[in-house]
């Protein structure tokens, strides 16, 4: 790969998704996109940097952003965010929605769906009769197919050894060489594919984000542009979660309130600002 390739790829990479590729990733990078210079036929990446430009650019910059995204995920992965999810977030929320209240969560980037099915548990064990009322988990992730895996929600029985085994027969089923999620977890589930860089297709607000280990891959801009959107869809007194190495700044720091670690409460409107 030559300089000049590697620069056009990461400035496709930075424009589409907002995430930095350095020098230090070039390798990484050549590794990533071998299978799709295997599965294209291409003899190289030159002819790789063509078919980005070509007429099939827009399908193959999808596969681009698939093949140099990172998948690591893990079922309650830093549990003390579902700790804090089931005791102070989510106690007020059930009751607002057993009266009536529409519930809404987001998992904006799903992987293969450990951390929404980890929400979904955690909502169900407080609430078993979730799905008789208006509340919904949604997933989304940039990769296609981690969207797909996830809505299979199919798990290699190691994938849930960190569930509590009363859970994993609660709310899985065994299937093939491990377990699937049953019926009524899926059922306060949809999932979907979601470049938080660009437009979001839904104006409702929610009361719970889950964007964990994600704004890390981003330049200082679009991660401070992240926050700021995330602080327009929460509702008031909703909670965000990050990750655990990163730090809510910018512009957006103004509506939040820190609650825990990497954890954050969306601060009310000012009455002057709503008019």
């Amino acid at each position: 790969m030559t300089d000049g390739q590697f620069r056009k790829i990461a400035a496709i990479v930075h424009q589409d998704s907002g995430i930095i590729l350095s020098e230090s990733k070039r390798s990484l990078l050549m590794a990533r996109l071998n299978r799709r210079l295997r599965v294209l036929t291409l003899p190289d990446y030159g002819a790789y940097c063509d078919r980005l430009e070509g007429p099939d650019g827009p399908q193959e910059r999808r596969h681009l952003l698939s093949a140099i995204t990172t998948n690591v995920t893990a079922f309650f992965r830093e549990g003390h965010h579902f700790q804090a999810l089931a005791q102070e977030v989510l106690p007020p929320l059930i009751a607002q929605a057993r009266a009536g209240r529409r519930l809404r969560l987001w998992s904006a980037a799903s992987s293969s769906g450990e951390e929404p099915y980890s929400m979904a548990v955690t909502l169900l064990d407080a609430f078993p009769d979730a799905a008789q009322h208006d509340v919904l988990i949604l997933a989304t992730d940039i990769d296609p197919e981690m969207v797909d895996r996830a809505q299979q929600g199919r798990f290699a029985s190691d994938a849930l050894a960190p569930v509590p085994p009363a859970q994993v027969k609660r709310y899985f089923q065994p299937h093939a060489a491990g377990f699937e999620a049953k019926p009524e977890v899926r059922r306060i589930m949809r999932f979907g594919e979601l470049n938080l860089h660009d437009d979001w297709p839904f104006s409702g607000r929610f009361d719970v984000i889950f964007c964990r280990n994600t704004a890390i891959y981003f330049d200082s801009a679009a991660r401070q542009r992240l926050w700021l959107r995330f602080g327009g869809a929460l509702n008031e007194g909703g909670a965000l979660f990050i990750g655990h190495s990163e730090r809510l700044d910018g512009p957006a720091a103004g509506l939040f309130a820190a609650t825990g670690t990497t954890q954050y409460r969306r601060n009310a409107t000012p009455a002057s600002a709503r008019t």
